[in-house]
């Protein structure tokens, strides 16, 4: 008939859409968006291995430092950013910016400040209260302000999972710190005070400065703020040093052996816990960073011969139950997603 319209139907399926398209898989409990691959836990056993367990040496050496030769906490830092500036090598055989491209200079300036204040409290508070207190305290600090920061700033998920082991690695820090703090000696109690307000202030400025690095967007960033680091370090130590405290030059073998490890350790945990945060959540990140506590406190015990109470021991081990918790969590959902991708990829070749 002139004018009509010639329509086909589609043939009727029973149970979901046509084929071709691969169905929808139902979600677990694993956050989304997330990272693709194995990209999360790689960044939690980065941050693990390479961020907390060299980090939980810093403070008793930096202690053993200052005992030694009473050789100030700024000197100490100032010496690690003199090796951070070695940098800049890497940066000029790869033909990158030094000081990062102009749109993301002040990003990366402001990342590089807030860090040199982060270590320079927490070196300081190493000194004026117990290694494993300190350590504590800036974790503890650093993990709760990750989390405000990122349910601000991030749009990622956390599970049930992920918060019950942040509230329980939290739960470890406060059992571990907060004895010794209501048992203050009353002689040294404003003295105390301060170190345990420079350990926090370390920790809340850790956490801004890992959430300012995962936000920075250019090749070679990594490189790019360790070498900002030792530039701004550099710079604010040195005068620093002679006005706010007195520095000396070391001259026994302990100091030095002390010193290098320091500077070593340090940027091996800056560069670990830098890379981390591009492949796991901050507050993540942060939790399990808490195993430095846990070596701090191994080694004040055995090596300084620092009293470690049973509230020590329980926190740690509380900690370490955590941090498992966030592990083993992430890998479940690690390997539900690549079963999602094989299952995609099937029904797409069909």
């Amino acid at each position: 008939v002139a004018g009509s319209v010639r329509t086909h139907r589609l043939p009727k399926t029973k149970g979901g859409p046509p084929s071709g398209s691969p169905s929808p898989i139902p979600r677990t409990g694993c956050p989304s968006p997330s990272p693709p691959g194995n990209a999360s836990m790689k960044g939690l056993l980065v941050a693990l291995l390479g961020g907390g367990v060299p980090a939980g040496f810093v403070a008793p050496f930096t202690r053993m430092a200052n005992e030694a030769s009473g050789i100030p906490s700024l000197e100490i830092l100032l010496f690690r950013c003199v090796l951070h500036l070695l940098f800049a090598c890497y940066l000029r055989c790869q033909k990158a910016p030094c000081f990062g491209p102009p749109e993301a200079r002040q990003r990366t300036l402001l990342h590089a400040a807030i860090n040199v204040i982060s270590i320079g409290c927490a070196y300081s508070s190493f000194m004026v209260v117990p290694s494993g207190n300190a350590a504590t305290v800036r974790k503890g600090s650093s993990t709760i302000c990750s989390v405000f920061l990122a349910l601000c700033l991030e749009n990622g998920r956390l599970t049930g999972y992920d918060w019950f082991g942040l509230v329980g690695s939290t739960l470890g820090l406060i059992i571990m710190v907060v004895p010794d703090v209501l048992n203050l000696d009353k002689s040294t109690q404003l003295y105390d005070t301060f170190g345990y307000v420079l350990a926090c202030l370390g920790g809340m400025a850790l956490a801004l400065g890992l959430v300012i690095f995962r936000a920075l967007d250019f090749p070679a960033k990594l490189m790019t703020v360790a070498f900002m680091f030792g530039v701004v370090g550099s710079l604010v130590c040195s005068p620093a040093m002679f006005v706010l405290q007195d520095p000396v030059m070391p001259l026994d073998p302990l100091t030095w052996t002390c010193v290098v490890a320091i500077s070593s350790l340090a940027l091996v945990s800056f560069l670990c816990a830098s890379y981390a945060v591009t492949k796991a959540h901050p507050a993540l990140v942060c939790a399990v960073l808490h195993s430095e506590v846990v070596v701090t406190l191994a080694i004040q015990y055995y090596v300084l011969r620092e009293a470690v109470t049973p509230f020590d021991i329980m926190g740690a081990g509380v900690i370490l139950g955590s941090i498992a918790i966030i592990t083993a969590q992430n890998i479940s959902c690690d390997a539900t997603e690549d079963d999602e991708v094989t299952v995609l990829q099937l029904k797409g070749n069909k």
